[in-house]
């Protein structure tokens, strides 16, 4: 399946992250390379594009969409291991990092992966299937109860959790949960009929929520923001998109706290602890798509994008 890939906030990430002539920038999210194609058209010809992603799929189209040589390579990995990557990249400072967050159209659109509540596929959603690790069916096959309403409530802030998690026990007691469908019709049972008849699909925040169990997406992500600041050159630039409230949540924390000076107890009249801020956030508040944006691209619709300046 071609790897389709509409950049979100394509002019607010150019205009945020400035990349230009002698740049040395990474995505850390290269998808399909929308981002990054328009990324490395600046940079030319003296500036580096490094594309950062755990699927091999991305990566094959990216290689189609980048002309790749010495000012933009691509690694495989995921960002959690930043710090890795980019000494083995051999690099010595970054001007500039972007972070897509989330799951990407074509991971959406390809059935096989098991994302989608739309289609039906053996229950996955691993970012990199070829690295092991547990799957969705292995979260609801094995969790207990209580673990599956927590991992719900929380990563899919579903108000709904414990009934959900609840039907899921009853039925894979009954036969095994494997496929979307099958879990997509256990939600359906589980969340009451008028619940069901507004807002979105009722299978929506469950789905996100075994993804980002199975992905450690929001401990990964920590890590990688506070390593991708200390790549960063003076001035240097972070720009974020996240799809969810959580994500958000985490990038807002980790940019205050990174920007904070001083920490004394407010009665102590000087200063004895001698925390200098790293970051100034260039973003008050998140900037969203246009409406326009969203009418083309109705994916972009829950996007936010924050962005930081080393100092």
């Amino acid at each position: 399946m071609e790897y389709r890939h509409t950049p979100v906030l394509l002019a607010e990430v150019l205009q945020q992250l400035s990349p230009h002539p002698g740049s040395v920038i990474v995505d850390c999210t290269l998808g399909g390379a929308g981002h990054a194609k328009r990324i490395a058209d600046l940079l030319a010809p003296t500036g580096t594009l490094v594309g950062i992603d755990q699927d091999d799929a991305a990566l094959i189209a990216a290689r189609d969409t980048l002309r790749l040589g010495q000012h933009a390579f691509l690694i495989k990995g995921n960002f959690g291991e930043l710090d890795r990557l980019l000494t083995e990249a051999s690099l010595a400072y970054v001007d500039g990092f972007l972070f897509d967050l989330g799951v990407s159209s074509h991971q959406l659109d390809f059935a096989e992966r098991g994302f989608s509540y739309q289609t039906d596929a053996p229950l996955d959603m691993r970012m990199d299937p070829s690295a092991g690790g547990i799957t969705a069916a292995d979260v609801v096959s094995s969790y207990q109860e209580s673990q599956l309403a927590r991992v719900i409530r929380v990563y899919g802030e579903e108000r709904w959790a414990s009934r959900i998690a609840a039907f899921i026990v009853a039925a894979r007691a009954r036969r095994p949960v494997a496929t979307t469908l099958e879990l997509v019709e256990v939600i359906k049972n589980a969340v009451p009929a008028a619940a069901r008849r507004g807002g979105p699909h009722p299978a929506r925040r469950t789905f996100q929520a075994l993804r980002i169990e199975v992905n450690q997406e929001l401990e990964v992500l920590e890590g990688a923001l506070r390593a991708a600041v200390r790549w960063l050159s003076p001035r240097g630039r972070i720009v974020v998109i996240s799809y969810h409230s959580l994500e958000d949540r985490v990038v807002k924390r980790v940019f205050a706290d990174l920007a904070r000076g001083c920490i004394c107890p407010p009665e102590i009249p000087v200063c004895t602890c001698g925390n200098e801020p790293v970051l100034r956030v260039l973003t008050s508040r998140p900037v969203t798509p246009t409406a326009e944006e969203v009418e083309a691209n109705p994916r972009a619709r829950s996007a936010k994008l924050r962005a930081a300046e080393k100092l």
